[in-house]
């Protein structure tokens, strides 16, 4: 069984499996046509529960011969162009070739006598994304598993300021936008806040904070003895690829003392871009914010960040072990990066964003984010002009938000339900895959576009399919109402 550790004895196995492991998927990748198989649960659980993993198959060659049955054959491929669902970008090579080191060697980013250069990268990066949005000399941050977790730190920081005892925060409350992510919610509960921790601000047209009801809600706060404890700005909501005004309610944030958080997970490509780079005005004016680089920087999961302007407040994420970092380490200055993080053990995740700005630059990833945020604002107008859909808002970055719409007299439900069938039917037959989403109490389609290799006669085939699943539907719906 040692012949399975990888080691100097084993450097030899460890390229020749490897390498055939990288050969298969490549073969794979090359020959995909769709972005999913079209499989089913029903279909593929029963293969997967047949597998004794107590009997191995002892054979690198033989595993992957039954990974390409259970799992390659059948997983959604995000490097598709067709495939517009969710969050998920195509990853750039650079940085497989970086998750490729970081497995092999295996660095764990915790303390300095684990990781060494790899402590070094990952802080240069954080200096580096601290200079881009602008947080001033004393900023600092760690690497996290996503955005969720970076926004559950921030926020623990923000509640630690606040200086509010724990036998007090049923008064503590976060405002946030009513398109804001489902992880503010979430890490306000994990937080040991009250039920009524989290208000939600009205949105205008184009999905963005209103400023004015945020004004409103947070005097309504200080009226009630509230104590208004942090403000969630979002720089890409999910749903609609919207940035809530920033300069505006980092005055609004100032003016009340409270702690101005940015998740920018989805806008963050911004920061490299050489065309939009304003759309992120104001958010040098956060005390912290938040960066999913596997999201608009085009790396693999996981690689995200949270940054504050600050660095003494990461000292609230900081506790002393002395098997790992005692405290006379930080008095010697040894950086050990377990001393800012949630986590213990950590991947050196950001070793991929390294190797694809020192082969790429960070132009080179800002253009392609430019290209995809291009692509919806064609694919916006494709929408406008055509009768057969509803679109709600015209996207700031690539998101698109929309609904197709019989021609003849159909009810509100009759045309939900037949947006969802068609996305449902979309997503078996793997020609395509797009989300869904609702606004108001209706249901709607999005495209999430992230793929530059994504063409606008892409799009028009995918809403020609969409039409063609929801006109199948109601006509089938018509045929047996009659």
């Amino acid at each position: 069984m040692r012949s399975h550790l990888l080691n100097n004895t084993t450097a030899e196995h460890y390229r020749r499996t490897v390498t055939a492991g990288v050969e298969r998927v490549a073969a794979k990748l090359a020959a995909t046509e769709r972005p999913f198989s079209g499989v089913g649960v029903d279909e593929l659980s029963p293969v997967l529960d047949a597998i004794d993993l107590d009997r191995p198959l002892g054979d690198a060659t033989a595993v992957l011969d039954e990974l390409g049955e259970v799992y390659l054959r059948d997983a959604v491929y995000f490097h598709h162009p067709r495939y517009l669902g969710h969050l998920n970008c195509p990853v750039v090579i650079p940085a497989v070739l970086g998750e490729a080191v970081l497995s092999a060697v295996n660095s764990s980013l915790d303390t300095w006598d684990q990781s060494a250069g790899g402590t070094l990268i990952e802080r240069r990066l954080i200096d580096w994304t601290n200079e881009r949005i602008g947080l001033g000399p004393a900023a600092d941050g760690i690497f996290t598993s996503g955005g969720s977790q970076s926004n559950l730190q921030a926020l623990l920081l923000a509640r630690e300021e606040a200086k509010v005892r724990p036998e007090h925060f049923t008064r503590l409350r976060i405002l946030t936008s009513e398109c804001s992510h489902f992880s503010v919610q979430k890490s306000a509960k994990l937080l040991g806040l009250g039920p009524d921790a989290v208000v939600t601000v009205p949105v205008d047209g184009n999905k963005r904070m209103q400023t004015v009801a945020l004004a409103h809600a947070l005097e309504q706060c200080v009226a009630e003895g509230a104590v208004p404890m942090a403000v969630v700005a979002t720089a890409g909501t999910t749903d609609f690829g919207s940035i809530d005004p920033l300069p505006e309610i980092a005055a609004l944030c100032e003016r009340f003392a409270t702690w101005m958080h940015v998740d920018a997970a989805y806008g963050c490509g911004l920061l490299a871009s050489p065309e939009r780079r304003g759309m992120l005005e104001g958010i040098e004016h956060a005390d912290s914010v938040t960066v999913d680089y596997h999201k608009s920087f085009f790396q693999p999961v996981s690689s995200s960040a949270v940054l504050v302007r600050d660095r003494a407040t990461l000292r609230h994420a900081t506790y002393h072990a002395e098997y790992l970092n005692p405290r006379r380490m930080a008095e010697e200055r040894i950086p050990n990066q377990v001393d800012k993080s949630l986590q213990t053990t950590r991947r050196f995740d950001a070793l991929k964003l390294w190797m694809t700005l020192r082969v790429m630059g960070a132009d080179g990833i800002g253009e392609l984010f430019d290209e995809v945020c291009a692509l919806a604002a064609e694919g916006w107008k494709l929408l406008a002009a055509d009768p057969r859909f509803d679109v709600v808002v015209q996207p700031q970055l690539s998101t698109l938000v929309f609904r197709y719409i019989p021609s003849g007299i159909t009810s509100p439900d009759g045309i939900d339900r037949a947006n969802l069938y068609a996305r449902k039917a979309l997503f078996a037959s793997g020609e395509a895959i797009v989300a869904g989403t609702k606004v108001g109490s209706r249901q709607y389609l999005k495209f999430t576009l992230l793929n530059p290799e994504t063409t606008a006669e892409d799009i028009g085939a995918v809403l020609d399919l969409i039409a063609g699943h929801a006109e199948q539907y109601l006509g089938d719906s018509l045929d047996r109402a009659s």
